[in-house]
């Protein structure tokens, strides 16, 4: 089974960072070159780069990115300017606690490491390297306790997924698609299902493209769908990833999650959440406390360039909805699967 053809959306390489623009697949692969930490901010933004432990990946370099920019032998002013780079990287995604994570974890070695500036922006860059690899190596391991922990039979599974949660929003393998991959590879897997995942159609556009570069059989269905092929019998579990999990267990997901885990519960099929423990906000005791990003109406309204509704109409365009804990079944992390009560006793004694 091939694994061969493994995406990286987020490459260093020599002195800047190369994204692949997500906004352009599946009819285009296109390279996106990032020399500044403003250029940074808006490739986030916009959506060029997406998925929270990507998005955290991509907010490291672009920490160190501004502190390349900073001229100055002053260690104060140069604290001082990179939390200014800080301030305009933490604005760009509300929901995505990752993106916090990393920029907190970017100051923190600033602020600690001693010596010359040049030093300090030599550490940054080793820093932001070292998330990268260990989000990668995170996400492996996310994938094979994820499998470890799906439904014994049958021996091969019929997964759903939604959104995308691979390669494109991690540093290389995935959560959900990570527990995907490895089903895969162990021949524990029959079919994903993929819901298309409106507005942005992350699911259509990016599972679907990496699940054909891979081989991995995948049939794509719209979000109104899913719910019948529950019923039908045609799905196992259900995999999904998270932006924001907090520290009770509920989990915040592209739109449309919420719905699925209520349809999951009403067929008795187990709903999963996988993601890394960078994910959960210890800081926020349950989901309500989640800031839900809005995004632009033209999402909505138009498909492409293709205005789909009348003059007139209003917009709501959350980007997110929130799974209460009760609805998951489990959650898999780099440190195992566990039920969303039991999440607590993962918290790090440092959450850095």
């Amino acid at each position: 089974m091939n694994l061969t053809n493994q995406v990286f959306p987020v490459i260093w390489q020599d002195d800047h960072v190369w994204l692949i623009d997500q906004n352009r697949l599946p009819g285009e692969y296109d390279l996106v070159q990032i020399s500044r930490s403003d250029d940074m901010a808006v490739a986030i933004k916009t959506m060029i780069v997406r998925g929270a432990p990507a998005i955290g990946v991509a907010a490291a370099y672009g920490m160190y990115l501004g502190a390349r920019e900073i001229i100055t032998a002053d260690r104060d002013q140069f604290l001082a300017r990179l939390e200014a780079v800080a301030k305009i990287l933490r604005e760009t995604r509300p929901t995505a606690v990752n993106l916090f994570w990393a920029i907190a974890r970017m100051m923190k070695v600033a602020r600690q490491t001693i010596g010359p500036i040049a030093h300090i922006k030599q550490t940054l860059l080793d820093a932001a390297q070292a998330i990268q690899a260990e989000d990668l190596q995170t996400c492996q391991a996310i994938g094979d306790h994820g499998l470890d922990a799906l439904p014994q039979t049958p021996a091969r599974l019929r997964l759903l997924t939604h959104c995308n949660a691979g390669a494109l929003a991690t540093a290389g393998y995935g959560t959900a698609l990570g527990v995907v991959r490895s089903a895969w590879r162990d021949d524990r897997l029959e079919r994903v299902y993929a819901d298309e995942t409106r507005p942005r159609l992350q699911g259509a556009r990016l599972t679907a493209w990496e699940c054909v570069q891979e081989g991995i059989p995948i049939t794509l269905i719209t979000d109104s769908m899913a719910a019948h092929c529950m019923q039908q019998g045609m799905v196992d579990a259900v995999v999904v990833g998270a932006d924001r999990i907090t520290a009770n267990g509920d989990a915040a997901n592209k739109i449309g999650t919420y719905s699925l885990a209520l349809v999951a519960k009403a067929h008795s099929i187990p709903f999963f959440v996988a993601a890394p423990l960078s994910t959960v906000d210890f800081a926020l005791s349950e989901g309500s406390h989640i800031p839900i990003e809005e995004r632009d109406s033209d999402e909505v309204r138009q498909i492409g360039e293709t205005v789909i509704c009348p003059v007139g109409v209003d917009f709501y365009n959350p980007a997110f909805d929130v799974t209460p804990a009760a609805l998951i079944t489990a959650i898999f992390t780099e440190h195992g699967a566990v039920k969303p009560h039991e999440l607590i006793h993962l918290k790090p004694k440092q959450v850095l």
